[in-house]
């Protein structure tokens, strides 16, 4: 089934409160999907964030980004009020997350929130059933946020505590006794954030429209799961990592890239029936309806850096486990839904490993121009694939026909036959040339239908500063843009496939939009 969607980080959603949220306008975003034809929201990953912001280096491989808890629905909940709210600074630039801003204000309001919520019982149960529920990664990842602000917000790795460090029993009874109410308060905004994300999910389902979410191969060193499932990683008997996670030397870099992600280790996951991922994946089908994930090559071979190690030089090669994995994944959880992001270096070890998944892969076609017979390029795709014009580490798409050089703009525009002067004309012709693909599925990101240029770039790799901010201006979105979107859907067979009843359709024709049956 031919299908297209939209690459929409929650992040950048226009909201009052800083930072998009699952608040209203996450609604009405929705509603914009589907006007517009599209079946699938790409939201990337939605854990909460530490250092720097990446959604891709979060603390928990479970738990949820509690800046996405809309203040909104607490108002509505009688948990705040909008004085209360209001009152606070979120950050002066509507186009731009001010994470210092969030950082200093969003947890006293939902501290708020949760001193209201102690005092009442309408919830208890639905409370009660979600802490049991979630108990087998919530309790750990509860804990280890709480010893971590206490600690100043070091990483686990640095506690001058050996006792809580290596989790002795006794100390973290201690801990759990004197920080029972920030144990809590984590636990509470957890529930919120799975409570209000479910319903923002059930609302896009309804309206036939799928979530696709990002699962980062690696977890952060600085995280709930490193701290509580060390026999997960390669780390020796005082819980010290043996390897991380790089790239080696290349042309761009002689040194390597030194990421300093622990390693897992794939031999203790091998005998235990690959728990801990059957868990996680399981858990992640819980926020999402199809998983991509990212750096699918390190399941055909990853690379291994001593610790402590300064640079990426002396690193090894290793075997990644492969097919094992996802074959022990579907007999557990059944047929799995996964996009694998197989971008970089193509191996026929890695292509061997996708044929054998069925997973469909991706085709950048930004990356389709820089030779004559470009692996992105459309005439070498094949059905089970997902087109992008670009993903979240692009630049948009009007940003790169600036910024590639004159031969490669050349060749660009006389493959996709766009001859115009105009660059926002380009940006709409190279769309359709994704929409063209045979790809079964085509996502596109919401800044190039906006025909945005840097500005509204989500994220630069290797850079530190200025990623992950950007934000749609509220009310920017109009009806005569889900028109266009849906006219190209419809000229290219991309419409989700839905029946509708008799009385439906004759709403959906006063409204105006044509459905595909």
């Amino acid at each position: 089934m031919r299908e297209s969607g939209m690459l929409f980080p929650v992040f950048s959603l226009p909201s009052k409160f800083g930072i998009g949220c699952f608040s209203r306008e996450a609604y009405e975003f929705v509603d914009f999907l589907e006007k517009s034809g599209q079946g699938f929201w790409q939201i990337l990953p939605v854990g909460p964030t530490g250092f720097g912001n990446s959604p891709y280096q979060p603390f928990s491989a479970f738990a949820g980004n509690p800046y996405f808890i809309s203040p909104e629905t607490l108002i509505e909940e009688g948990l705040l009020t909008w004085d209360e709210c209001n009152g606070r600074d979120w950050g002066g630039n509507a186009e731009s997350v001010d994470y210092g801003a969030l950082y200093e204000n969003r947890f006293e309001v939902l501290r708020l929130a949760f001193n209201r919520f102690r005092e009442r019982d309408d919830e208890k149960k639905e409370y009660e059933a979600f802490l049991k529920k979630e108990e087998f990664w919530l309790e750990d990842y509860a804990l280890y946020m709480a010893i971590k602000e206490a600690q100043g917000g070091k990483s686990w790795i640095d506690w001058e505590d050996e006792d809580l460090r290596k989790r002795k029993e006794s100390a973290l009874k201690e801990a759990e006794k004197e920080l029972a109410d920030e144990i809590a308060l984590i636990r509470f905004e957890q529930y919120e954030f799975d409570k209000q994300w479910r319903k923002l999910k059930k609302y896009a389902n309804e309206k036939q429209v799928k979530i696709i979410g990002d699962l980062p191969f690696y977890v952060s060193l600085d995280s709930a799961d490193a701290w509580s499932h060390p026999e997960v990683f390669q780390m020796d008997k005082d819980l010290v990592p043996e390897v991380v996670a790089g790239c080696p030397p290349d042309a761009f870099s002689a040194t390597g890239q030194l990421w300093g992600n622990p390693i897992y280790d794939w031999e203790g996951q091998k005998k235990d029936h690959y728990g801990w991922w059957v868990q996680r994946i399981g858990r992640n089908y819980e926020f999402y309806d199809v998983i991509r994930i990212d750096h699918f090559h390190g399941f055909c071979d990853y690379y291994a850096i001593p610790y402590g190690d300064e640079t990426a030089e002396h690193g090894t090669l290793e075997k990644g486990p492969g097919m094992d994995l996802f074959t022990e994944l579907e007999k557990q959880l059944g047929k799995l839904s996964i996009i694998a992001e197989d971008l970089g270096n193509n191996t026929p070890e890695n292509e061997k490993l996708l044929k054998d998944s069925g997973f469909p892969g991706m085709k950048v076609l930004q990356y389709g121009f820089t030779s004559w017979d470009s692996y992105y390029v459309n005439h070498r795709h094949i059905q089970n694939c997902v087109v992008y014009t670009g993903t979240h580490d692009n630049t948009p798409t009007r940003a790169w026909f600036d910024e590639i050089n004159d031969g490669e703009r050349d060749f660009a525009r006389r493959y996709i036959n766009s001859m115009n002067s105009d660059p926002g004309q380009f940006v709409w012709d190279f769309i359709r040339e994704a929409y063209r693909s045979v790809a079964d599925l085509c996502i596109i990101p919401l800044q190039d239908y906006l025909c945005k240029g840097k500005e509204a770039r989500i994220n630069t790799p290797g850079t530190d500063e200025g990623n992950w901010q950007w934000r749609l201006a509220p009310n920017f979105l109009s009806e005569d843009l889900a028109r266009s979107i849906r006219a190209l859907t419809e000229l290219y067979s991309r419409i989700p496939k839905v029946e509708h009843d008799e009385e439906t359709e004759a709403q959906i024709s006063r409204k105006g939009w044509s459905y595909g049956k």
